[in-house]
């Protein structure tokens, strides 16, 4: 019964991660590029509310970072299916993954020459706003045919660090450095500067580290001192500490001015940092819309800030917690808490997936191990 009980509560997290992370996508993406004082202007108390987009986005709609979100969930799901071939997980899986993300940006719908399931979504075939850097770097890739390869460029956008929470929800208890790595490294394939890279790996441990029981503040204290062993990583630390002030302090109050204090979130450490601030200012389960509102209305990145806000709390506190009147609207709810609860059968039931039984070819079908 505590073996049940334990993986109970981490389907929970899982799922009020991936979840809360698209709901917080959703919050903010169409107040994007907008200037704080008009958002505040129709919305007093914060964005609350799904509205839709100015690119004819019904109220709802997710943007690339849930989309590279869901390939990464699966590129990790895959990665642990190829484990079989006796390596150890591959995080170039991930950037196979993130390839046919590609296709849904360049394409109008599937090919019918991909395998498994996912890249047969035809509602994530639209292009919300992906990032430039993305695009180009995972184009050279392509071109080069080369998989595991660290992009080469100095872009610290936020592009990585807002699809990166996934790796953090593997359960790896005991291997935080590893996952600290590996969601750099996957980083790393799109946006070549060391504070991208860093930035990710940070959110990654942090997750980590509340999947595994941590409130936030120990989760924060434990990615900070892995941080400072990590060469290039001032800029990642300087902004958590800046978060975690801003959080702790009677003045400035929480709202869009405070916010920012910490940037416009275009960049990764920036992204970080407004998500991690809303999740630290506004932390109890029933503040968790009052959090993605912190995390949203500002004058910049709001869809990642506040996807970013999604994941922490989510982990934190589990589905259970979401704002009712935002899980059902989201888009893509059904296939998010697919790839989730997939996630988990891939991390705690393998025996029975793949071994000698029945479900085996389907599930290799489903998730093929490259």
């Amino acid at each position: 019964m505590v073996e049940r009980r334990v993986e109970e509560e981490y389907r929970a997290r899982v799922r009020g991660c991936l979840l809360g992370g698209a709901i917080g996508d959703a919050l903010g993406g169409p107040v994007e590029f907008r200037d704080g004082r008009s958002i505040v202007a129709e919305h007093p108390d914060g964005v609350r509310t799904f509205v839709a987009g100015s690119n004819n986005w019904p109220p709802g709609t997710v943007t690339d970072d849930t989309q590279m979100t869901l390939f990464a969930v699966e590129g990790l799901i895959r990665a642990g299916v190829r484990t079989d071939r006796g390596l150890g997980l591959t995080v170039a899986v991930t950037q196979h993954a993130f390839d046919r993300w590609l296709d849904t940006q360049l394409l109008p719908g599937p090919s019918g020459e991909r395998d498994g399931w996912l890249q047969g979504e035809q509602w994530l075939y639209a292009r919300r706003a992906p990032g430039n850097t993305c695009l180009s770097a995972l184009t050279e890739a392509r071109k080069s045919g080369k998989f595991g390869v660290q992009a080469v460029n100095d872009s610290k956008g936020c592009g990585g660090v807002m699809r990166s929470a996934p790796f953090g929800l593997l359960p790896y208890d005991g291997n935080a450095e590893w996952v600290f790595d590996a969601a750099a490294e996957s980083a790393g394939y799109t946006h070549g500067h060391p504070t991208g890279k860093l930035a990710s790996g940070a959110l990654a441990l942090l997750i980590h580290q509340i999947v595994q029981g941590a409130d936030l503040d120990s989760a924060l204290d434990a990615t900070l001192e892995l941080l400072a062993r990590k060469e290039a990583h001032e800029e990642t630390t300087a902004a958590l500490i800046r978060a975690r002030e801003l959080a702790a302090g009677p003045v400035p109050a929480p709202g869009p001015a405070t916010v920012e204090l910490l940037g416009g979130g275009w960049i990764a450490e920036e992204a970080l940092a407004i998500g991690v601030y809303a999740a630290l200012a506004r932390p109890e389960p029933g503040q968790f819309l009052d959090a993605l509102a912190l995390s949203v209305t500002h004058s910049g990145d709001s869809d990642s800030t506040g996807a970013i806000c999604g994941n922490l709390l989510g982990a934190l506190h589990g589905e259970t917690a979401l704002p009712a009147e935002l899980v059902f609207a989201v888009e893509g709810r059904g296939v998010i808490l697919q790839l989730a609860d997939d996630l988990v059968l891939e991390y705690t039931r393998r025996d029975r997936l793949h071994g000698e039984y029945g479900p085996e070819t389907a599930w290799r079908n489903r998730y093929p191990g490259w």
